[in-house]
Parts: C-alpha cells; structure tokens; sequence
C-alpha cells in the first residue's frame, strides 16, 4: 500500500510547468485585451501566493493585482483590540483568541504584552478548546475574542452552541467576525465620509474559496449583475490563482461579465447550509462596523442576537470598554493601497518605519496584509 505524503496533495498545484503553461495561455489572451485589466484578491493568502510564487513576474503588464482587505486580523482597528486588552486584565477573566491575535498591537498595547504583564490570556488554535479551559476554570469569566471571516464563523457557533448545551455559564464571547461581500461592495461603491473609493481601478475580483466553502459562491452573485464586476472564486495554490486570472482574463476578452467557480473540488454554489444555520441561529448582522484602513462599512460583521446578550462581552462589561475611534498614523496609505489606489512601496514609511515588527497600518499588522507580503517576498528580511 503506497503512502500518501501530505506534500502528494498540493505538488501538482506547485508544478513550474503546469504554472508556465497557464502563463502562457494567460500572455496570448491578454493581448486580445483592449486595455488594462486590474484584478482585486480580496484575500492576503491570495497575496502572498502571487507574491512568494513570483507569478506577477510570470504575467504580462496589462495583468495588474490589486491587494484587498487581506485578512480579519488587518482589518481588526485598534479600539477593539484595546477591547481585548482591557477585558485581558479585568479581575477573574481569561481571554482566550486564536494565535494571530498575539502581537497585534492595539493604541494600549498587544496581548502578548498584556500577558507578560500578569494578564491570564490564551491562544487556541480551534474555538472549541475555549470550551475546555472554560469547564476546568468554573470560578473564572472566560472571555473567548472571537475574529474571522465566513470561514471561522460556525467554529464559534458551535462554540456557543454546545457551552448552552451543557449550560456552561462562565463563557463570554466579544464577537468580531466580518463579512467578505459587504467590504466587496463599499470597496466599488463607498458611502463612507472617510472613504472615496468612487475612483478605485476594480475590474474584477479573486473571491477567497474558504469563504465560499462556507457561505457558497452566490454570495458573489450580485458584483456581475449589480456592479459590472466579474468574479471568479479561486484556491489558494499557484495553479488554482493562475487558472483563475486566465478565467477572468477570458471573460473579458470574450466581453462576458460573469461569477466563475475554479475551486471546485471544494466550493459550490449553496455552500455549508448546515454552518449557514448554525451562523443564523446565534448572530444577526451589525449595523456598523469600522475595517481598519477602510473606514464604517454597513452590515459588514456579526454579534449575538440580543436573546443571548448575557454571553455577550461586549454589553457585559460594556461600562469599561471605550467606544471611540482610533485612527492609524497619518502617514499610513493602507487605505489607498485596500482600495488599489496605491502600493505598498508607494508608502513612504513602507519597510522603515513600518515593518512586521512595527507595523504602523492593517497591511503590515499581520502575516496576511499586503505590506507584510511585499516586505517579507520583496527581499527586505
């Protein structure tokens, strides 16, 4: 019996001459292009595949990337993760959060700083095991910082549907998850007084798979209909990105507005509905919610529904958490660079300044940012 290798599952997607050959359908279509075509990957682990691979090197120039929101952590402002720190010392409370939330830096400092000062935080690599430490620690408020897209979402769900089930009643959530297609949209089309994405150069977007594994490809389905933007949902691999640009490069070539699957072994149209329900059953859509560089985009995360306000950090301990608005340093472009205004080396701080081990805006805050990408492949470490 022969034994598959994990590295046996992703070799075929790395393969340099199946990558070439992509690159070279993907040169002769483009030159049938009537001018420049700029592609939005809304996801940083989009980015960091284009830029590790070197595949925009392997693309003709009217082939241009532009760097979306990239990841929850990038997009996590500053005020709420001074949330985090401020419930990390509160007495009795452990915060529990996934890993990445470790060295963010809010205007009071990371969590890793709150730790090293006494404060009892957590990192956990799944929602469930908040669980755990919740059930070993009855006579703590556990207080579990929970952040991600669509993808991350029914882990906390379910986190919170089986803390009721086995009426657990220590455990707290400060709720942070984000939605993908709302920022999509005030990316084109900004109502934010803060924003002028009027004049952004989307024309068309690389939706993220393990959103869409989740929440399925129709949520997309309005930027062909609606806003004249095509889409195709890609993997992650340097094959899935580049079949994915040839797929975009062909609709327009062949004048076609469309949402495309490439990820198909893993994406459909419907998505989990099981996780779907799970999400429905325990949060509602917030009105508001601030994307660090991008500014208030309606509807564009989640909260408990108010029938589970007493799990709910946020109203809990609602008299020590402050709710103004903290603003990234002004000589920080993220925000021209999420809205393809810009690149990372337009930025004056860029690789100086701000860098991975002081990042001073959501491109650099995290591995997954644009910043942190073009710093870390474009030979600045």
């Amino acid at each position: 019996m022969v034994k598959l290798e994990l590295k046996d599952l992703y070799d075929k997607f790395r393969d340099p001459a199946t990558i070439k050959a992509l690159a070279a359908l993907i040169e002769k279509e483009a030159k049938r292009l009537s001018g420049p075509l700029n592609i939005m990957e809304v996801c940083g682990g989009h980015t960091h595949t284009i830029m590790k691979y070197g595949l925009k090197q392997l693309l003709p120039e009217s082939i241009r990337f532009i760097h979306g929101p990239g990841c929850p952590v990038c997009i996590m402002p500053k005020e709420r993760i001074d949330h985090a720190y401020i419930l990390s010392q509160q007495e009795n409370v452990i915060l529990a959060t996934l890993g990445d939330m470790i060295k963010v830096p809010g205007s009071r400092g990371s969590l890793q700083q709150a730790r090293s000062q006494g404060a009892d935080v957590r990192f956990v690599y799944s929602p469930l095991d908040v669980l755990k430490i919740a059930l070993e620690n009855p006579d703590k408020t556990v207080i579990f910082f929970a952040i991600g897209f669509e993808t991350t979402t029914p882990m906390t769900a379910a986190l919170l549907d089986q803390a009721r089930k086995q009426g657990v009643k220590n455990l707290l959530f400060h709720v942070n998850h984000v939605t993908v297609p709302e920022v999509m949209k005030e990316l084109i089309d900004s109502r934010d007084k803060h924003v002028d994405s009027y004049n952004n150069r989307i024309d068309a977007f690389i939706g993220p798979s393990h959103v869409s594994v989740i929440a399925g490809a129709k949520i997309y389905e309005p930027f062909p209909k609606k806003y004249d933007r095509s889409v195709v949902v890609s993997g992650f691999e340097p094959v899935d990105v580049m079949e994915g640009v040839l797929m975009l490069v062909k609709q327009f070539v062949e004048d076609r507005c469309d949402l495309q699957i490439q990820y198909k072994r893993s994406v459909t149209m419907e998505g989990n509905i099981n996780a779907q329900q799970l999400i429905d059953r325990y949060f509602q859509k917030r009105e508001l919610f601030k994307w660090r560089g991008l500014g208030n985009i309606p509807w564009s995360a989640l909260m408990l529904r108010d029938e589970y306000a007493e799990m709910d950090a946020e109203r809990v301990y609602a008299d020590v958490l402050p709710i103004e608005e903290i603003e990234d340093h002004k000589l920080c472009i993220c925000g021209d660079i999420l809205r393809g205004m810009a690149d990372p080396t337009e930025c004056q701080v860029f690789g100086t300044a701000c860098k991975p081990s002081s990042p001073m805006g959501s491109c650099m805050v995290s591995s997954e940012g644009a910043c942190a990408a073009y710093y870390k492949y474009g030979g600045l470490m």
